[in-house]
């Protein structure tokens, strides 16, 4: 086949490109995104018109979903595949997602109950992947320095959505509300395995946000326009993922050496080692392999899926501590592949023991790497999506 890939840097389009290839079908990218930011969706509605009047195609493909592309691809008469690795992704409440030609995947199965009644047909779960052996061949051709200079006792690599943070412009006048959504957002961070705060969002609170958001997000007019959901898991799940990753960072780095690679502003934790980001390609797979325990603390508005972080660390055979996600016990085993915290006392209590029990952290962690190769890689999960794409 012959795949149009729509690029705009996403950190897994090098390996799904990888693995088309290795599939055996011919890949052309467009990648003026990559390089221009602010590239507008009539600008990419021409870059496709061009290519598809130029050339033929089987299908066009991109990470995450734009209304534009499907638009185009209905038109064209030609599959439009996407494969939605973040959430929340604002475009899905396009009502484009339900034209026919659309094959939209879903990493998180929350997504798909959310949006697979709009396309019943088009819409599937499709969980992320890892190409091993690309990270392998990082780990295994780092110098002695560089294994050095990337060994950790426990490390993060991400942001903490200060720089992100859409509630900031939330400008309370109300100290009852201003009480009631702190509440929330307390509760919620003691709770995994059930987002709360989506049954929560009155009327009322979507009239608050209205009045009280300095900078709001307005849906297009044809959409499928959900403030409820919006306020849930944009504004409050992104605010709750700065407050818990800022507090359990400052609470491990109080007891224990933590490194953080990350570019968001880290004022608020004076004991940890900050430094400023990590190269995907070259340096983060050392550092997985080389941290004794890597964290995810998965963003709330990833409310049931797997993050890319844990299929990365494990491919990179690097021992993995997690927060609890419905969607992972599909497809890792806790105690086998990774380890799990459920609460904030589960996790000191499983960071002690694995930093005074290394050996069987790393026995874990070579469990992991040994599953991840041979049933959740790039190669295997982009054969899936082409079947199912070209099945329905």
């Amino acid at each position: 086949m012959h795949i149009l890939f729509y690029r705009y840097n996403s950190i897994c389009e090098r390996d799904i490109i990888k693995a088309f290839e290795e599939l055996g079908h011919q890949v052309t990218t467009i990648d003026t995104e990559i390089f221009r930011k602010d590239v507008t969706p009539k600008e990419t509605l021409s870059l496709i018109q061009n290519e598809l009047d130029r050339h033929s195609y089987d299908f066009v493909f991109s990470i995450n979903f734009y209304p534009i592309i499907s638009e185009v691809c209905n038109i064209y008469h030609i599959r439009y595949v996407c494969w939605i690795v973040d959430s929340p992704v604002l475009e899905l409440f396009s009502k484009s997602i339900s034209n026919p030609w659309n094959r939209i995947f879903l990493f998180d199965s929350a997504l798909l109950a959310d949006f697979g009644k709009y396309n019943p047909e088009c819409i599937f779960y499709l969980p992320l992947a890892c190409d091993a052996e690309d990270k392998q061949h990082y780990i295994q051709n780092a110098t002695i320095n560089d294994l050095a200079k990337f060994t950790h006792k426990i490390s993060f690599i991400g942001s903490l959505y200060s720089e992100k943070n859409p509630y900031i412009y939330l400008k309370h006048d109300s100290d009852y509300m201003k009480g009631y959504l702190d509440s929330l957002m307390n509760i919620q961070q003691k709770i995994y395995g059930s987002y709360l705060i989506d049954e929560m969002i009155t009327s009322d609170i979507v009239g608050y946000f209205n009045r009280n958001m300095e900078k709001k997000y307005i849906f297009p007019e044809k959409s499928y326009a959900d403030y409820k959901a919006l306020i849930s898991q944009y504004y409050i799940g992104t605010n709750i993922t700065v407050l818990e990753r800022t507090h359990l960072l400052k609470m491990l780095s109080s007891l224990y050496d933590v490194d953080l690679y990350t570019f968001s502003d880290t004022k608020d934790l004076p004991s940890i080692h900050v430094h400023e980001g990590a190269n995907t390609i070259m340096e983060m797979p050392i550092i997985f392999h080389q941290s004794q325990i890597n964290l995810n603390l998965t963003s709330r508005p990833i409310r049931n899926g797997v993050s890319l972080r844990v299929w990365d660390v494990l491919g990179c055979e690097g021992f993995l501590l997690t927060n609890y996600q419905n969607d992972l016990l599909l497809h890792l085993t806790p105690g086998e592949h990774l380890d799990i915290y459920t609460s904030e006392e589960d996790l000191l209590d499983k960071t002690a023991y694995y930093l005074t029990h290394p050996n069987i952290a790393k026995d874990i962690a070579h469990s992991g790497y040994e599953y991840i190769k041979e049933h959740h890689t790039y190669f295997i999960r982009c054969h899936e999506l082409i079947q199912t794409a070209f099945s329905h």
